[in-house]
């Protein structure tokens, strides 16, 4: 296993290019003229400039080559197919989305650049092969389904990782616990007294280069935001988390993943990245009940509710972040203490009902009335 050294080092490469170059990607933005005006369905006052998910994009790619050349890393690199492909998954996510922000374009075509980087992770071996089913054991996909459920947990992540950025510092915040949550998982499974990934699964190392940008990245995006990762962020950042979470939980057949505090694996990305998964499946059925388009824009995120309830913007951020510190709280607790499963679904069927009761409108709006 990689030390925790090499792992802080690859850290710090992140955290430093994106900490030095997002000052330098607004400046471009400025220069070019690509700013995030504000309107009716932004929560900003003032133009703030985009590109913040090139100079992000950048800290991965660099802390990427810089662990190709740790021998720490070795057995990883040794066959870097996956790495490769999420690497290359990422850039189309951040290309889109870099253009959509520079010059809307359609939603197809935007879904096409996600489909095009879900067909990237799935050739080099970045895919869901085994879909693990509760109760019902493993279920090895297809040659024809593999890409199919490969594509649709691309944009499952992509798109509830792009909903969820509506306040200053929120993705970049919440991405950073779930990642941090992600790799402590797969340092988890990767251990000696565990083994259940194999020691060449990249799934850790992406995972922490994914926490270093994003913390590299907050100091300037956190209210009052300097700049956005705008949707070339977003989309990669989802991208790079939809990687990391199949090259763990959808490649594993070991048969300690279906027991004791591993029977949760299949299970774990929906709950440490409950909250932007919740949101956007809120939007949809929201949407779809008003007969919209699920790419229809709106003020009904949780984070706009949490303003409509008064909160600010910083103190709706902090709420969101710490709702996925809980979740991630409640499923790494069995995996590093080995007890307590039965806790974890009743933790967050709780969490949910709390969620549930506090902001769903129709509970609002009684609370408005009989103020």
């Amino acid at each position: 296993m990689p030390s925790t050294a090499a792992y802080g080092t690859v850290f710090a490469v992140a955290f430093g290019l994106t900490l030095v170059l997002t000052p330098v990607a607004g400046w471009v933005s400025r220069r070019v003229g690509v700013m995030a005006q504000p309107d009716e369905r932004r929560v900003h006052k003032i133009p703030t400039p985009y590109f913040g998910g090139v100079a992000m994009l950048i800290g991965f790619l660099g802390a990427l080559l810089v662990a190709w050349r740790l021998e720490a890393f070795a057995e990883i690199f040794d066959a870097p197919r996956a790495a490769i492909g999420v690497a290359l998954g990422a850039s189309f996510a951040c290309a889109i989305g870099t253009v959509d922000d520079a010059r809307p374009v359609s939603p197809p075509a935007k879904m096409s650049g996600l489909v095009l980087a879900g067909t990237a992770l799935y050739f080099f071996g970045a895919a869901m092969a085994v879909l693990r089913v509760p109760f019902a054991g493993d279920v090895l996909l297809s040659s024809d389904l593999a890409p199919l459920v490969t594509v649709i947990w691309v944009l499952m992540m992509a798109n509830a990782t792009n909903f969820i950025d509506g306040l200053d510092g929120l993705a970049a915040g919440i991405v950073a616990i779930a990642a941090g949550a992600f790799f402590l998982y797969g340092h988890r499974l990767a251990g000696v007294d565990v083994e259940v990934i194999r020691p060449d699964n990249p799934s850790p190392l992406l995972a922490i280069i994914v926490v270093g940008i994003c913390i590299g990245f907050l100091p300037y995006n956190f209210h009052p935001a300097r700049i956005f990762m705008g949707d070339g962020g977003a989309l990669m950042l989802g991208v790079i988390l939809a990687g990391s979470t199949m090259l763990v939980g959808g490649q594993s057949s070991n048969p300690f993943s279906g027991q004791v505090f591993f029977f949760y694996l299949p299970l774990i990305p929906f709950f440490i990245m409950g909250v932007p998964l919740l949101d956007t499946l809120w939007a949809i059925i929201r949407r779809a009940s008003k007969g919209q388009s699920p790419a229809h824009a709106d003020k009904d995120h949780l984070h706009h509710r949490l303003m409509r309830l008064g909160h600010g913007q910083r103190r709706s951020v902090l709420i969101l972040w710490t709702w996925t510190g809980l979740l991630s709280a409640f499923v790494l607790f069995p995996v590093y203490t080995r007890r307590g499963d039965a806790f974890v679904p009743i933790g967050i069927a709780a969490l949910g009902l709390i969620l549930y009761t506090y902001l769903h409108p129709g509970a609002r709006r009684t609370r408005d009335i009989e103020a």
